[in-house]
C-alpha cells in the first residue's frame, strides 16, 4: 500500500510537469514533498504534494497552518502576486475525527490574499479528489502510465525524471547568469580612471573649459561646429572624484551583472548603444555642460529590466524588488536634485531596455522583437537629434551661450541678432541677454541703445553689478554725474559680496564720486 501512494504521488507529479507546464520548485525526498508552480493569468498556482497521513483533523489544520507560512517565506520566489495553493496530501487513511470541512477553500486576509485548497487522495477517494484537483487547475490529463513496468520500477522511473527536470532548471538558472566574463566592464573602469587623471593633470575635472576642450557635451559645439562626437566622448569625462566614483561603482557591480547575463559584445552595443541615447536626451532637454557615464549606466538598468521581462521568474528571486528599489531612489534625487543630468538618466534607462531587445539575450533570440526594437531605436534617436535642435534654438539658455561664444569672435552684428531671438522667449534670464545685447551695442558703438538694454536688465534684476558698472560708466561719459554715482554706488556695494576680478569697480568707484577707498 505504501509503494502505491508513492507510486501515485510521483505519477501525479511528473504529469503535472510534464503535461501541464508546471515547475518544479522544490523535491524533498526524505519528507516525500514535492512543490510545484504554473504562472498564468498573472497569478501564480501552487501545488504542493505530500505523502502523509494524520490520524486527527487538528494535526492536519497545524499542517494546512504551516504550509501558508512555507508559502509566504516562498512569495518571494513566485512569478505573480496572487497565489492559489492547491495542497494535495496522498495517505493510507483519512483522520478519524471530523475533517471534511477542511476541504472548503481557506484564505489569508492580506493585501494580496493567497487562497488554498486541500485534497486528501486515499484508496476511497483518489479518483474523486484527482478529477477535483485537474477542474481546479485545467489540468489536460495524466500522464502515460509505463504499465509494462512493475510498480517500484515506476516510482523509480517518475523520480528520476522528476529530479532530472528539477537539475536541469536549477542548472539553466545557473547558465544565465554566466554567458561572458566581465571583461569589457573592468576596460571600461580602467579608461575611465585614466581620463579622469588626464583631465586632473590639464586643467582639472571641474574645469569647464577643460571638459569642453576634452570633448563634454556642449551643445553650441554640436550645433554650430557639428561635433556630435560629443555625445560619445563626454560618456568618458567625469566631473570631480566623487562623481567617477559614484558612477565607477556602477558601472562595477551592474557592468558585472549584464556582462554575465548577455555576454561581453552585446554588453559593449548595450553600453555604447544606451550612452548615446542618454547623451542625446541630455541635448534636447538640457542646455548645460554635462559630463559623465550616467546614461550608459542607466542603460544597464534597462538591460536588466529586460532581462526581467523574458526571466520573470529568475528576475524576481534574485535582484528585482531591489533593482526597482534602487532606480525610484535615482529616479527621485533626479527629480529633486537640479544638478543632475534627468535626461540622461531617463533616455539611458530607456534606450537601454531597447538597445537590450534589439540583440536579445543569448539563447532567446527572436526576428520579431528585435527587428521593431531596432526601429524603435532608430525613431527615438531621430526624435531625440530633431526635437534637440529645435529645442535648443528656441531656447534662451542656448542663445546666451551663444553670444558669450559670438562676443569672444568679435561677431557683434550677430551677437545682436541672438540676443533679441533669445528675448523673444519667456525666460529668468532676460537681464542676461539684455547685458550681451548691450554689450555688442557698445562694441558697435550705439550707446544709446546699449543702455536702454541695461537699464531694462537692472529693472529685471536691481543686484546686477556689471549692468550697474556699465551703466556708470555711459552715464559718465554723458556727463550725467548723478546717474553715474548712483550705478556705481550700486555697483560697488554689490561688489563687496561679489567679487568679479575683471570689473576695476574700486577705480571708477573713486573716479566718479571722488572718494578714497581701501
Amino acid at each position: 500500500m505504501y509503494l502505491y501512494e508513492q507510486y501515485s504521488m510521483y505519477k501525479l507529479a511528473y504529469s503535472l510537469v510534464e503535461n501541464d507546464n508546471f515547475d518544479i520548485i522544490h523535491i524533498n525526498e526524505n519528507d516525500e514533498e514535492i512543490w510545484l508552480e504554473k504562472y498564468e493569468k498573472k497569478k501564480s498556482l501552487v501545488i504542493r504534494l505530500v505523502h502523509n497521513s494524520f490520524q486527527w483533523s487538528n494535526h492536519l489544520k497545524r499542517d494546512i497552518a504551516a504550509v501558508f507560512q512555507k508559502t509566504k517565506a516562498l512569495k518571494r520566489f513566485l512569478q505573480g502576486k496572487k497565489v492559489e495553493i492547491h495542497n494535495v496530501y496522498i495517505a493510507g487513511d483519512t483522520p478519524v475525527d471530523d475533517w471534511q470541512l477542511l476541504k472548503k477553500p481557506m484564505q489569508l486576509n492580506e493585501k494580496n490574499p493567497m487562497q488554498m485548497h486541500v485534497y486528501y487522495l486515499t484508496d476511497d477517494t483518489r479518483i474523486t479528489e484527482k478529477k477535483r484537483l485537474r477542474e481546479a487547475i485545467g489540468s489536460s490529463g495524466p500522464a502515460a502510465d509505463n504499465e509494462h513496468l512493475d510498480i517500484e520500477e515506476q516510482v523509480n522511473y517518475y523520480k528520476s525524471r522528476l529530479d532530472g527536470r528539477y537539475q536541469k532548471r536549477k542548472q539553466e538558472d545557473k547558465d544565465v547568469f554566466s554567458r561572458g566574463k566581465p571583461f569589457f566592464t573592468y576596460f571600461l573602469l580602467v579608461i575611465n580612471v585614466l581620463i579622469f587623471m588626464m583631465l586632473e593633470l590639464n586643467g582639472g575635472s571641474k574645469n569647464i573649459e577643460t571638459l569642453i576642450e576634452y570633448g563634454a557635451k556642449y551643445n553650441l559645439a554640436i550645433m554650430e561646429d557639428n561635433e556630435w562626437w560629443r555625445i560619445l566622448t563626454s560618456m568618458f569625462l567625469h566631473i570631480g572624484p566623487v562623481h567617477l566614483f559614484m558612477n565607477m561603482l556602477a558601472v562595477y557591480f551592474l557592468g558585472v551583472a549584464v556582462e554575465r547575463i548577455f555576454g561581453s559584445w552585446r554588453f559593449l552595443f548595450i553600453y555604447f548603444l544606451s550612452g548615446i541615447g542618454g547623451g542625446l536626451a541630455s541635448f534636447a532637454l538640457t542646455t548645460h555642460v554635462s559630463a559623465g557615464a550616467s546614461g550608459a549606466l542607466f542603460g544597464l538598468f534597462g538591460a536588466l529590466l529586460f532581462f526581467g521581462l523574458i526571466h520573470k521568474r529568475i528576475f524576481n528571486q534574485t535582484m528585482g524588488k531591489n533593482l526597482m528599489i534602487i532606480i525610484a531612489i535615482n529616479i527621485i534625487l533626479g527629480i529633486t536634485v537640479p544638478t543632475i543630468d534627468m535626461g540622461a538618466h531617463i533616455g539611458g534607462l530607456v534606450t537601454g531596455f531597447v538597445a537590450s531587445a534589439i540583440v536579445h539575450l543569448p539563447t532567446k533570440r527572436s526576428l520579431r522583437v528585435q527587428l521593431p526594437a531596432f526601429i524603435l531605436y532608430a525613431v527615438i534617436i531621430f526624435f531625440l537629434i530633431t526635437f534637440g535642435i529645435r529645442n535648443n534654438l528656441q531656447n534662451p539658455s542656448y542663445q546666451l551661450m551663444k553670444t558669450e561664444q559670438l562676443a569672444k569672435s568679435n561677431q557683434f552684428e550677430k551677437m545682436v541678432e541672438t540676443a533679441t531671438e533669445g528675448l523673444e522667449y519667456e525666460s529668468d534670464i532676460k537681464d542676461k541677454l539684455l547685458f550681451q545685447r548691450s554689450y555688442a551695442y557698445l562694441q558697435l558703438n550705439k550707446a544709446q541703445l546699449a543702455k536702454e538694454d541695461l537699464k531694462q536688465a537692472v529693472s529685471l534684476n536691481e543686484d546686477y553689478m556689471r549692468a550697474h558698472y556699465n551703466l556708470a560708466i555711459i552715464y559718465y561719459h554723458n556727463n550725467n554725474l548723478s546717474k553715474a554715482k548712483e550705478h556705481i554706488t550700486k555697483a560697488y556695494k554689490l561688489k563687496q559680496d561679489n567679487p568679479d576680478k575683471e570689473l576695476n569697480v574700486k577705480d571708477l568707484y573713486k573716479e566718479i564720486t571722488g572718494t578714497n577707498v581701501e
